[in-house]
């Protein structure tokens, strides 16, 4: 049976030849914008040729050989997934309506995506791709080829996730990473759910109420999709599927964009949607996705940061108690803790810490001087993003440098420190520095409601 879309003018035989061509470019020229929907490889590109490579920069950030790692502490992002169901139904809906074109009407870009097949179904729903399960085996291998004393056989593995499927699934492509070669306290290594700590904005009223379910919060994000920038986008992507302008929103093209970084990364494929847009849309897109990170998760609300100082209190908890282990002579109880969640986990944490932070708001009205912004998403939180804590013992008879250090990994790159401006610090000074936040960050009433009613203007 033909295809619907048989009926409409055929391509030119040129730009039949070219089309590869050109969805390859486009695809190239678009990945650096997929903000929270890149692939791990956009923040290090030479895994691209070997998945396994520590990178060009892991022998500059060792430590001298007088100082060992005590304590390796890691919060990841889940891997590569599917689109949620809610992004999968919309982007049914643009599908749909290339199908009911007009037959007659000679419209190339519109006939080839009504000619795409619609593989997606609800049911996927975020799940884990196999390319998200081959992100956490490659990162549990790449961790363990850095830091070989802390993943030796028989050292104790505590691993913990966010109860949804695709956390869960990531935590055991980890430990399937690791080999059965490393017993790592025994053969079967028990994942524990832990939401309290993956999915902290979850159990935080205060977040929920004025910011998460709250449309007033995200006005700045409402701006942006009916200003001029999104507006132009809006009509040429109109245009390019001859469609009315009025039967396509800032969602439904924004489901457009993320499809071409969806087929990217789960199927490594250059998607015929990437020829919708240039390199100038898709920094307008990237734009609108980091908006709603920013004032969803990051520096736009206090709460959204605060709400996390329940996990950034309880890596330093156990970073505590592995130097007084380590003081009194005794082995480390926890030398692994690997715990598993979302983009909503660490961007928080990262805030909290007060990285990426911008000398001005993101807003919808200043999107040409944020070009240059630190807050993109998607070199910060990509799938299968990670943040490592790394604590060391330094022996004083062979080496000046004080007994404890640390080191933060974020996406396996050595973090500036902020107090200090370099990538290692002593543990005491990096605890001094967090002071405040560790003493008088309280969950409960962080996140407790206001008593009277409010908006999250008012509130926030």
């Amino acid at each position: 049976m033909a295809p619907r879309w048989a009926a409409a003018a055929p391509f030119p035989s040129a730009a039949l030849l070219l089309l590869p061509l050109l969805l390859a470019v486009a695809s190239a020229g678009l990945s650096s914008y997929f903000g929270t929907k890149s692939r791990y490889e956009e923040v290090n590109p030479y895994l691209v040729q070997d998945p396994l490579s520590l990178g060009p920069t892991a022998a500059g950030s060792r430590l001298p050989p007088a100082c060992a790692p005590l304590q390796l502490r890691a919060v990841l992002r889940h891997g590569t997934r599917y689109p949620t169901a809610g992004q999968i139904r919309r982007l049914g809906e643009l599908h749909a309506r290339l199908l009911r074109r007009p037959a007659a009407a000679a419209c190339p870009a519109a006939a080839a995506l009504a000619a795409w097949q619609m593989w997606y179904e609800e049911s996927l729903d975020g799940r884990l791709a196999p390319q998200g399960r081959r992100d956490m085996e490659h990162l549990a291998r790449r961790l363990a080829a850095r830091f070989p004393a802390l993943f030796a056989a028989r050292r104790r593995l505590v691993l913990a996730s966010s109860s949804k499927h695709r956390c869960l699934q990531s935590s055991a492509a980890f430990r399937r990473g690791l080999g059965p070669s490393l017993s790592l306290g025994g053969d079967e290594v028990e994942v524990q759910v832990n939401d309290a700590l993956m999915r902290f904005f979850d159990y935080c009223a205060k977040f929920v109420a004025l910011v998460e379910e709250n449309d007033a919060a995200m006005c700045q994000v409402t701006a942006f999709k009916e200003g001029p920038e999104m507006r132009k986008v809006l009509e040429k992507v109109a245009s390019a599927l001859c469609l009315p302008v009025e039967e396509l929103n800032a969602d439904l093209v924004q489901v457009a964009f993320l499809t071409c970084s969806y087929e990217l990364a789960i199927k490594n494929v250059t998607s015929p949607w990437c020829s919708l847009f240039s390199e100038d849309d898709a920094k307008v897109l990237e734009y609108l996705n980091d908006l709603k990170q920013y004032w969803k998760r990051g520096y736009g609300y206090d709460i959204n940061s605060r709400s996390s100082c329940i996990l950034f209190q309880d890596i330093f908890e156990h970073l505590d108690e592995a130097v007084e282990e380590s003081k009194s002579s005794k082995p480390i109880s926890s030398p692994l803790i690997v715990q598993v969640g979302h983009a909503e986990t660490l961007q928080p944490l990262l805030a909290l810490m007060g990285f990426f932070k911008d000398d001005e708001p993101l807003k919808a009205n200043n999107y040409i001087k944020q070009t240059h912004r630190k807050f993109r998403s998607g070199r910060i939180v990509p799938y299968a993003a990670n943040l490592v804590f790394v604590l060391y013992h330094c022996d004083h008879a062979k080496t000046s440098e004080e007994e404890y250090q640390v080191q933060m990994l974020l996406n396996e790159q050595p973090l500036v420190f902020l107090h200090s401006n370099e990538t290692i610090s002593t543990y005491a000074d990096l605890r001094d520095y967090y002071k405040d936040i560790l003493e008088n960050c309280h969950f409960k009433e962080e996140c407790e409601l206001p008593k009277i009613n409010v908006t999250a203007v008012d509130e926030l």
